[in-house]
């Protein structure tokens, strides 16, 4: 079984779970799982993880993200994107300074209601399941934040964009929202997604590259090793009568690792082996290193 992570360039017409579909026949592995959804009409960035590479979806799940997304002025949809029903039509401003100042006025934190057609969940079902029955329930606002916003290009009606945004941000919405502000309506038109964290477009790869490198025996070179996911902490290597401490999963004193410097935060654990034991934080009331996230599997000491 193969662990790590995949950056693959989710393509248009895809979900992404056929994007772990198909990686799980091209790799003939069942333990894959993918890091935050991309509607099928999107594009770009979706980490996937690998075996023991799972154990990090949920982390990743939480790093922030950057898209480029056209805005389309002027139009309603039930989906807030071009692929909806029309619901209502506006006339878009034609003054480019009013576009731009209701644009990155939603730089900061504001409180965003999620879109029907989602996948989140209320009272056990998901929001597009409901959507797709008829019914639409009231949601809760979230608190998201707009790290930046960038505009690339404005041809009114429309405004192609950079957004850097936190977890759980729906740019549908924003596109909706800015449109909502204008008085015109607006809709998300396209959208590709730049970056998940430290994955970047540019060392993506499509399911057609993975199946070729794969017939080529060259997977390594597009599969993440677990531990360089968190390469900017600290290595520390368990000493010999210490691994067992490590296997097991037990809180970590300074004199049970080697470190090159003393580290307070995160740390990477190792045994002598060079096994990537798990991440480690510091605990300051006790003193001790505690696991965050254990990778160890036992059969890795065989």
């Amino acid at each position: 079984m193969r662990n790590g992570i995949i950056n693959i360039y989710k393509e248009r017409g895809f979900t992404s779970h056929d994007v772990v579909a198909k990686l799980r026949g091209i790799l003939k592995q069942k333990k894959i799982g993918h890091t935050g959804t991309l509607d099928p009409d999107a594009e770009g960035v979706l980490p996937v993880c690998l075996g023991k590479g799972t154990k990090l979806c949920a982390l990743l799940t939480d790093h922030d993200k950057t898209y480029e997304a056209v805005l389309l002025l002027g139009l309603s949809t039930d989906t807030q994107d071009i692929s909806g029903t029309v619901l209502a039509r506006g006339r878009a401003p034609e003054d480019e300074e009013q576009v731009r100042k209701a644009v990155m006025s939603f730089v900061g934190t504001y409180d965003q209601v999620p879109p029907m057609y989602s996948a989140l969940k209320v009272g056990g079902k998901k929001l597009c399941d409901l959507a797709r029955e008829g019914r639409e329930v009231e949601r809760q606002a979230r608190r998201v934040e707009i790290h930046a916003i960038r505009i690339l290009e404005m041809d009114l009606p429309r405004v192609r964009m950079e957004v850097s945004c936190s977890k759980g941000t729906y740019i549908r919405t924003l596109c909706h929202d800015i449109g909502e502000k204008l008085g015109c309506h607006g809709c998300m038109e396209s959208l590709l997604r730049t970056r998940v964290g430290r994955f970047a477009l540019e060392d993506s790869v499509r399911l057609a590259d993975v199946e070729r490198l794969r017939d080529e025996d060259r997977l390594d070179e597009i599969i993440l090793p677990v531990d360089q996911v968190f390469e900017g902490c600290p290595a520390a290597v368990l000493k010999e009568d210490s691994e067992k401490l490590g296997y097991n999963g037990n809180p970590l004193s300074q004199q049970d690792v080697d470190m090159e410097e003393e580290a307070r935060g995160q740390i990477r654990v190792y045994d002598r082996g060079g096994v990537f034991i798990g991440l480690y934080g510091w605990e300051e009331e006790q003193g001790l290193y505690r696991p965050v996230r254990m990778f160890y599997e036992k059969q890795e000491k065989i």
